[in-house]
């Protein structure tokens, strides 16, 4: 999320709630078999925190938006495990170099002003073989849909979606940033029930070279 969007933290705080009878597999499998220390960039309003479990031993999780922040705190006193909920940017991280054993992308790097910046800095903060876990929405596939995203990219969308760029071609920037792509699965609006624009997305997971 960007800095400071009230009114749109207000909104996808409401409308998160309502997406989890679609999305809450999806984060499972986001996160399924997590071990040791984990850091979530852009944790929102922490719906992922019900999803963690051990052998997970701690979460840090970076949010900075205030409003959906605090909705994040009260969520980490319910988690499973240990949650630190931390005011802070993708790019730079609040994080030492090659501290964490995985990190956690859930529907941000969409968000980021500097993709590849942020993802820099992810691959700064974990260790070697470290992993990535990213459920992120990405470009459609037909030429066709990949012009309305860039059309709407360029133009209204980031303004009405706080910050969102549709038409990103996540995969391609994670190898990019020096990771090896272990598993990647597109889903599209019967999956998840997130349509067109932000339509489809890729779950999947990254090794740290």
């Amino acid at each position: 999320m960007g800095h400071r969007r009230p009114v749109f933290a207000r909104y996808y705080a409401r409308a998160s709630v309502r997406m989890e009878p679609f999305l809450a597999p999806h984060r499972r499998a986001l996160l399924d078999g997590l071990s040791g220390r984990v850091i979530e960039i852009g944790a929102g309003n922490g719906l992922n925190f019900g999803h963690y479990s051990a052998p997970i031993s701690h979460v840090l999780a970076v949010e900075p938006e205030p409003h959906l922040r605090g909705l994040a705190r009260d969520a980490a006193t319910r988690a499973g495990v240990p949650v630190t909920v931390v005011a802070g940017l993708a790019d730079p991280l609040p994080a030492a170099d090659a501290s964490f054993d995985a990190a956690v992308a859930c529907l941000v790097l969409c968000t980021v002003p500097d993709q590849a910046a942020a993802l820099a800095e992810i691959r700064r903060v974990l260790r070697p073989g470290g992993e990535l876990r990213f459920f992120e929405h990405v470009a459609a596939e037909s030429s066709g849909r990949r012009r309305v995203q860039r059309a709407l990219q360029a133009t209204v969308f980031p303004l009405l979606a706080g910050g969102c760029h549709c038409a990103r071609d996540t995969a391609a920037a994670i190898e990019s940033a020096g990771f090896t792509i272990r598993r990647a699965v597109r889903l599209g609006p019967a999956d998840t029930g997130i349509p067109f624009p932000t339509a489809p997305q890729v779950l999947g997971i990254a090794v740290r070279s």
